[in-house]
């Protein structure tokens, strides 16, 4: 299959930093391939085809003495038994800057190189011949072949100095290809956390024994679905591990009981520890966090199941508690008559009720919730390709902006407030602006987005550490909230990787400190939600861009496509030269519109069908 389709894509031969991914499984194997010993890096993706001078390396790479013929790198490596480091680079590719930086910049690989390598450096845009053989593995890539040519072995990805050293080592003690298959192998690295491993291992423990093996959910008194919880779930199970999808499912399945079998819509909780004793109530609340989950769940496991729960609590949204203006009111009492418990009344089908009454709906209009709503349909739109669910969000959005906003882009509460400004009206806004433009690729979303981040940094920071949920001189204080600050920490780390603004890093750093600490981490029986924040803070997002004209009919495929993958934790974006982000990526300009994949230490080459995303990171992850 060629992913090339022809196209000799052309870029600006400067460099730039690049594409990134988190923790998107199975990207960074070790592939032993035969025969003797060269050793190849590729870094593979777009320079231009007649580029008449290739791109500098890395300041510290230009310690290394590189060959750019590879004729004469061979011939060498015959006359002075060498092996030869060929390094088919790419000017845009982050992980090869990465490699520069932290590999070829390492002294001691350096001097393993300068004595037993021919090093050898090509633009691989320049030599389809190589980029065609390796394309599969991704850029960078890493291939050793003997002085005549004869392969050894080939690694996939930026290799960290530790490893590369020791597979430079252990290739010259023995070249033959199934010794050097396995050499660089090793325990993986200890995970970067801002927890220390105590209170890791602990949240780690809760989140496992907290889980009701029998029924689903948390074992305690009431039972709902715990968004948290079965979010870090559905991340592991993106992930291959097939123990938290177990986990994740059964609380999903079971969750369906709360379900009204009439209307739609999801009651609060049941009591008694079962899913059999429903309080009747419905917030809207609760409504987005369902509806969210849900779409994450349907993305991730891919069950109709999960699509058709999105589609009832949709329904009950639309009847009930969707406003003429586009904005969603607050709740729905449990009881039809005030204080009288409504069973037998929520037993009934919709005809049946309708003759009795319906009961009461709270009209007000408050952001927290309607920002939330907005989230999880643009989140259900952009998993989902629902257009109804995106007009929604977008007119949502619309009232909220015309009716709650505050100077400065933060938000209020209701249409008047007693106190506050609210840290969770801001923050809700600040992750449905994203949302949105995840969905759309209007980057008037992110700038909003940015705005909200902004006004939270300037008013909720508390003198404690984290931010406090209100902004007050109240005679009782505002204190940081645990769910706010995670939620806090998630949104200002991944739009940091959206806006390139250092602010929003720091801002995610400052919520991640205070969660950390222990006697924060560990106030509650379990708290998954830290660990998903310390996850995404120590790691990339999925990269995924496409580079063509909005207008493009096969540039929106294949936005279409990018979309539809999991896992939240994912930097997606549409490209258009009239209309950049964070251009912190020198991406080729093809002839026709072309899909970019970047994972957690690899990029692939241009991808032009959206059949081949998807086949690009099955074969990423299988690869694992």
């Amino acid at each position: 299959m060629n992913t090339r389709g022809g196209d000799e894509p052309k870029i600006d031969p400067a460099l730039a930093s690049a594409i990134v991914q988190p923790s998107s499984p199975g990207f960074g194997v070790m592939r032993a391939c035969a025969v003797a010993a060269v050793l190849v890096a590729l870094c593979f993706l777009g320079c231009p085809a007649g580029a008449a001078e290739p791109a500098k390396p890395h300041a510290h790479a230009q310690r290394i003495e590189w060959s750019r013929s590879d004729k004469d790198a061979f011939a060498r490596a015959r006359a002075e038994h060498r092996f030869v480091l060929l390094y088919l680079e790419a000017v845009w590719c982050h992980w090869c800057h990465v490699m520069d930086e932290k590999s070829y910049g390492n002294k001691a690989i350096q001097d393993e190189i300068a004595a037993h390598y021919v090093p050898l450096r090509i633009d691989q845009d320049l030599r389809p011949d190589l980029a065609n053989r390796y394309r599969d593995y991704g850029w960078p890539a890493t291939v050793v072949f003997a002085a005549d040519g004869a392969e050894i072995v080939k690694r996939q990805g930026f290799i960290e100095p530790e490893r590369f050293l020791r597979l430079l080592k252990a290739i010259e003690a023995d070249p033959s290809p199934e010794a050097a298959a396995y050499a660089d192998q090793a325990a993986p690295a200890p995970r970067a956390s801002a927890l220390d491993a105590v209170t890791r291992a602990e949240l780690l423990k809760r989140h496992r024994d907290t889980h009701d093996a029998q029924l689903g959910g948390l074992i305690i008194a009431q039972k709902y679905l715990d968004r948290d919880s079965v979010e870090h779930e559905l991340t592991l199970a993106a992930s291959g591990d097939k123990d938290a999808a177990t986990m994740a499912t059964r609380t999903l399945d079971a969750a369906r009981a709360l379900f009204d079998p009439a209307w739609g819509g999801v009651y609060q909780y049941s009591t008694f520890s079962d899913w059999k004793h429903p309080h009747f109530e419905k917030l809207a609340t609760v409504q987005a966090q369902y509806l969210r989950i849900y779409a994450l769940a349907w993305a991730t496991l891919g069950r109709d199941s999960d699509r058709t729960a999105v589609d009832e609590i949709r329904r009950y949204l639309d009847t009930f508690l969707k406003d003429a203006g586009g904005a969603f009111r607050v709740s729905q009492d449990a009881d039809l008559k005030p204080g009288e418990h409504a069973d037998g009344y929520f037993a009934l089908d919709d005809a049946q009720r309708r003759k009795q009454g319906v009961p009461r709906v709270d009209p007000h209009l408050y952001t927290l919730p309607n920002g939330q709503l907005i989230e999880a349909l643009a989140t259900w739109a952009e998993y989902g390709g629902d257009s109804a669910a995106l007009s929604d969000a977008l007119g949502a959005a619309q009232w909220v902006l015309a009716n709650r906003a505050l100077p400065g882009s933060g938000f209020r509460h209701d249409e008047r407030d007693a106190a506050g400004p609210y840290l969770s009206d801001s923050l809700a806004m600040g992750r449905a602006f994203l949302a949105l433009y995840r969905t759309t690729a209007d980057r008037a979303w992110l700038t909003r987005a940015a705005g909200a981040a902004d006004f939270i940094a300037a008013n909720f920071s508390d003198r404690g550490g984290g931010f406090a949920s209100a902004r007050s001189s109240a005679p009782i204080g505002a204190l940081p909230q645990l769910d706010e600050n995670i939620s806090l920490a998630r949104f200002a780390n991944l739009l940091a990787h959206y806006t390139g603004n250092a602010g929003h890093k720091a801002l995610a750093e400052t919520a991640m400190r205070y969660l950390a600490e222990p006697r924060i981490a560990l106030s509650e029986i379990t708290e998954p939600g830290i660990l998903l924040a310390d996850d995404e803070l120590h790691a990339d997002p999925l990269h995924l861009t496409v580079m063509g004209a909005k207008s493009d009919p096969a540039a929106k495929l294949l936005f279409s496509t990018l979309q539809h993958l999991p896992p939240w934790y994912k930097r997606i974006e549409w490209w258009d030269k009239t209309d950049l982000p964070n251009a912190d990526v020198s991406y080729p300009s093809p002839k026709r519109a072309a899909a970019f994949v970047c994972t957690e230490n690899r990029c692939s080459l241009p991808i032009f069908a959206a059949d081949e995303i998807a086949e690009f990171v099955k074969n990423s992850r299988a690869a694992n």
